[in-house]
Order: structure tokens, then sequence, then C-alpha cells
């Protein structure tokens, strides 16, 4: 797949982004990788912590200049809070159009769900893969639903109050963490493709954007959430594929607890990795 160019770099000369037909905040750029500085910058931040609003401001450059923005911060903790202390490493990641969802799923679900899930009950049929759970119709623009999370995210209250605005060259919202080379899920999956390919997957099947990154967090609004608990659970395997984590070392008893607090009709869906 032939690589997208990189607008970032005009950034250098013109931070306003006028040449981009953008109009940015105060901004730098930054190229910080665990090997060293990227020969080209990765994203562009804000200097200042997101407003609610301020999303929608950006959400322009998708279309003028292939920029996706993105919430970057550390969830209130000093620890790990700029993407230069996240151990970047885009030269680790393939495209994620090379891979199979439903193939990156059922892989991960072969390796985990033996072991990780306690009861039959929470994984019928010997354990085999359910398969992907149907799309869902969004009532609401997926632009719209992540703009409405993006400020909630924002607001003075939220765990991630402190987040920053940041623009990522990238295909679309479900690359970004392949983009930005993001080892968020290290101790799951090298190769953060494999996982935006499933992203990609939700983002066709249940209209999902990337909103948010942390360390080792990822928050992703939804426009179609699962709206029966057939549905929902369906989608829970789903989850406990992508990010055992959420389950095995989270606050619900089981699978099914989780599909029906975390899952149905849920307009965001966030995930953390130890």
């Amino acid at each position: 797949m032939a690589m997208l160019p990189n607008p970032l770099p005009k950034l250098a000369t013109d931070p306003s982004g006028r040449s981009l037909g953008l109009q940015l905040p105060p901004g730098r750029l930054i190229d910080a990788t665990i090997d060293g500085p990227w020969h080209e910058p990765l994203l562009w931040s804000a200097d200042d912590p997101a407003r609610p609003g301020d999303w929608s401001a950006l959400l322009p450059a998708r279309k003028a200049a292939g920029l996706h923005p993105v919430l970057i911060g550390s969830g209130g903790s000093a620890h790990n809070q700029q993407p230069e202390d996240w151990d970047l490493a885009p030269a680790m990641m393939s495209y994620p159009g090379d891979h199979d969802a439903e193939e990156v799923l059922e892989d991960f679900w072969e390796e985990y769900a033996a072991d990780e899930l306690s009861t039959p009950e929470d994984h019928p049929d010997d354990s085999a893969w359910p398969g992907l759970a149907p799309a869902t119709s969004p009532d609401l623009a997926p632009d719209d639903v992540a703009a409405d999370i993006a400020d909630a995210l924002s607001a003075e209250d939220s765990w991630l109050s402190r987040a920053r605005l940041a623009l990522v060259p990238a295909r679309r919202s479900a690359d970004i963490p392949a983009a930005l080379g993001w080892t968020g899920p290290l101790n799951h999956e090298n190769d953060v493709a494999r996982l935006c390919s499933v992203l990609r997957s939700w983002e066709d099947r249940f209209g999902i954007r990337v909103v948010a990154l942390t360390f080792d967090q990822l928050v992703v609004s939804v426009a179609a959430p699962p709206t029966t608990s057939d549905e929902a659970e369906a989608v829970a395997a789903e989850h406990f594929a992508f990010c055992p984590d959420n389950i095995t070392q989270g606050s619900y008893a089981d699978l099914h607890e989780y599909a029906a607090k975390a899952v149905l009709d849920q307009p965001a869906w966030s995930f953390w990795w130890d």
C-alpha cells in the first residue's frame, strides 16, 4: 500500500496551518520514538489542554489535510503524560489493511478464552470462536458522537481533563494507533496494526471513532452500539479477544456482566492493557 503524504512537516514553517486550510492553536510537532527521532513528525499536539468544542473545531483537518483528531493524555497521572514518553515505535507497525479483523480476533480468542474465561457459559461450545457480531445501524452521525465523547472527556471533572488535542496523519480514524506507532497493548500485541484492523471493522459495523489515547488506554466513540443483550454479548466476545484485561482484570464478574454494563447501548468503549 502506497504511503500517504504526511502534511505535518509543513507546520514547521507554518504553525497556524493556513497553508493546509487550517487554523490551529499553538502547538508542536512530535517525532520522538523509542529508537530516537523519526524521519518525519508523527503528530501535532496542542500546547494547552483541550476544552469542550475543540474537537469539532479541528475535525475539518481530516478532509482538508488528511489529519485525524485524537485526545492524548495521561488519565490524570504525571507519569507518561507526554507522547514523547510513550515508547512510540512506528517501525514495528505493519499496515492495518493487510490484516483480516476476524482472523485477528479468532487468533486472540483461541489463545486466551480457554485459560481466562472460567466457566462454560462464558464461552459456550467448548471455547469455539463465536464469530463477528452483526453490524448495527447508527441513529447519529459517527463524527457527532465522537465530538460529544471528546467534549465529555475534555470537561473539567473528567478523568482525562488534562488531555491535549492532537492531529495524526492516517487514512482513517481506526488507523491512528498504528500511524503513531503506539505501543499501549505491547504485552498483548506488538504490531498494533493488527488491532487497528479490528478498529476498522468496528468503524464499518458500529461507527466507532478513535477519540482518546493514553500510555496504555484507548477510548472509542460508538455511533451504533448494540441495543439487545444478544448483540451486546456477541460484541463483548470481540472485546475480550481485543483486550482480555478489560474483563480479566476489570471490575466485572464475567463476560455477561461486561456485556450488560460496558457494551449495551454504550456510546463509548474503553480499553486498558496491563
